[in-house]
């Protein structure tokens, strides 16, 4: 079909789709399917669970109207054909470029958003804040909400479903179940959900249901209010799995094809007025539609630039930090029996696949549940155990209140390998971890380490294994830089210097370590004598190293994290401590703001963090 052709170029909003035909619907989402391997193949994104939603998502907005009923996401991975059907086809075509379509849902940014959809497990207790206002207001718009099988089983989730059952909120939750997060689901709910997806009775007494509810009618209506009211011994008879969600006062219905819109339809017309919260159980296939995706739901999850023909990536292979604190860990924990890492359903994400092969016993992925891998880690800490916790920056806020009481009050030796510190680009603001060096420069006890490259993070992995009390190692994503200059052992504390210089003193943490020597060099151009110092520790600073800057006309400080209550503030605080007279100071990061998505180097340069304009206003206060 010609692309000026096609259904989807029609579509001005999701209410168009109700008036297609089922035929329709399939032709419309093939050319949603299309579209999202074309741009994603170019732009990168979330290509194989927006994949597996499209159907969902064409059942859903045939059968309600938003926005006034409300669409609620459960993470943007696979919302791709929402946004495609909220008139945005020629606005995707932009997706996650810098100044063009962000990558998850943003009321902020389309009328047909009803929530940040960025963190997994947080949609349900959203969704139940959508019912309670229909209930207060007494206003019967529709709410439903689309769940993943692994975000399910997150502690947020699981509080918000107990409200939901006691409060008997009304709405509809789509368990888009695909047995994967983005690596495979684990845990006692997917195994339940396994049963469910396997257990014979389930199976033939779906269609049997289905058909009874289905003569609608008064009969029909008495049955549905039954199966709501009772929660009893039908259902536990001819379902016996699925008393999990009934227990807590939810209606759940046989497992159907999620990837038929029809059967999708079928089963949302049925239960639609239903006078509480019902679930539909939703069998979905990751990538579904690009058979690279279906063969590799895992590494087709988050992708850039990939061929579509062979699905290959269009990259150069480089070495990545997520790379190397993967084999550094490896080999430590060779030699200490002790280590055991733990991760929050990012097993791949995290670098740990070797970790797991080599060592399958000492290896725990807690599913999407961060604070229960805090918890897990302190108790692993407190029997006689070197926990390893692997979770990315922006994950980990979720479990700051873990790691400030069981990790740290204790001062329990627990090492926190950070991810994706800084800026990680195309995903925007939900996913850039900018806020790590504040949160954890409050904790007491906690040593906080900012590696500058891969014998860096190496050296600092090893001295978080032999020191004691609580240690985070944070690093960015990406190519990880191979520095050929001196690397002392660390120690703790200390910095190293790099180069020296009088005229000006910049303590460099991180990746910034980098833009700190290019900088250097422009203003040693400028006949300026600039000195930069890798700093490695955020938390305890080098207090000779800051005393040693302290004596040039300007002190820098650079950093890829949110300057309030940050590494340069620390710093600065230092300096007005202990010096006698106090030199000018200019300190460089992130404003007071979430920051867009884009690439690395273009956000870096939009917030003035490049080299040549760090030295041009370092230039100008001299």
């Amino acid at each position: 079909m010609a692309e000026n052709n096609r259904i989807l170029d029609v579509i001005s909003r999701p209410s168009d789709v109700q008036f297609l035909t089922d035929e329709e619907l399939e032709i419309l989402a093939n050319e949603i399917r299309e579209e999202i391997i074309s741009v994603t193949s170019t732009n990168g994104g979330h290509i194989a669970p927006s994949l597996g939603a499209v159907d969902l998502i064409l059942a859903v907005h045939s059968e309600i109207d938003v926005p006034k009923d409300k669409l609620i996401f459960d993470v943007g991975h696979q919302s791709y054909a929402h946004m495609l059907l909220c008139g945005k086809v020629d606005s995707f075509k932009t997706l996650r470029e810098f100044g063009g379509f962000p990558g998850f849902p943003r009321p902020s940014v389309s009328q047909y958003d009803s929530n940040v959809a960025g963190h997994a497990s947080d949609s349900l207790s959203v969704a139940a804040g959508y019912a309670l206002t229909n209930r207060l207001n007494n206003t019967d718009s529709k709410v439903v909400t689309i769940i993943g099988d692994a975000a399910i089983e997150g502690g947020m989730a699981l509080e918000a479903l107990n409200y939901i059952g006691s409060k008997q909120l009304k709405m509809i939750i789509i368990l888009n179940d695909n047995a994967m997060a983005i690596s495979a689901s684990v845990g006692a709910i997917t195994r339940h959900l396994s049963n469910i997806r396997a257990t014979k009775n389930y199976r033939n007494a779906r269609s049997a249901m289905k058909q009874r509810l289905s003569e609608r009618g008064e009969f029909g209506k008495r049955a549905i209010d039954f199966v709501s009211r009772t929660k009893s011994s039908l259902k536990s008879m001819l379902f016996p799995q699925s008393m999990v969600f009934e227990k807590m006062g939810i209606m759940c219905t046989p497992p159907i094809n999620g990837n038929s819109i029809s059967e999708v339809r079928e089963m949302i017309d049925l239960v639609k007025d239903v006078d509480g919260p019902v679930l539909i159980h939703a069998i979905t296939r990751k990538g579904k539609g690009y058979a690279p995706a279906e063969l590799d739901p895992e590494g087709f999850h988050g992708v850039g630039k990939f061929d579509v023909a062979t699905g290959k990536p269009i990259c150069r292979v480089a070495t990545k930090w997520t790379d190397v604190f993967g084999d550094e860990l490896v080999e430590l924990a060779k030699e200490n029996e002790d280590i055991v890492a733990i991760t929050a359903a990012m097993e791949g994400g995290c670098g740990l696949k070797k970790f797991h092969r080599e060592f399958p016993d000492r290896f725990i992925d807690v599913g999407i549940a961060e604070e229960n891998a805090v918890g897990i880690a302190s108790g692993l800490a407190y029997s006689g155990k070197l926990p390893v916790v692997c979770i990315y920056s922006t994950f980990l806020q979720r479990a700051i209140d873990q790691m400030m009481i069981d990790i740290c009050l204790e001062k329990k030796h627990v090492i926190f390998a950070i991810d994706r510190a800084g800026l990680v680009g195309d995903d925007g603001p939900t996913h850039h971890g900018e806020f790590d060096l504040a949160y954890l420069r409050m904790m007491p006890n906690m040593t906080v380490i900012a590696p500058s490259g891969e014998v860096e993070l190496q050296k600092a992995l090893k001295f978080a294994v032999e020191c004691d009390g609580p240690v985070a190692i944070r690093y960015p994503r990406g190519n990880c830089p191979h520095y050929a200059v001196h690397h002392p052992e660390f120690k703790m504390g200390k910095s190293r210097e790099i180069k020296p210089g009088d005229d000006v003193k910049v303590l460099a943490f991180g990746k910034m370590t980098k833009t700190a020597v290019e900088t250097s060099k422009i203003l040693e151009m400028n006949g300026i004598s600039c000195g930069v110092f890798d700093m490695r520790f955020v938390k305890p600073l080098d207090k000779d190293a800051i005393a040693q800057a302290s004596r040039a006309q300007v002190v820098v400080t650079i950093e890829d994290g949110i300057l309030q209550g940050g590494a340069g503030e620390a710093a600065v605080a230092e300096l007005a401590k202990n010096c006698e007279k106090m030199p000018k100071v200019l300190t460089f990061g992130f404003d007071d703001q979430f920051v867009e998505h884009g690439t690395c180097g273009e956000l870096f340069t939009s917030l003035g963090l490049h080299p040549g304009s760090i030295a041009d206003k370092i230039m100008n206060s001299l």
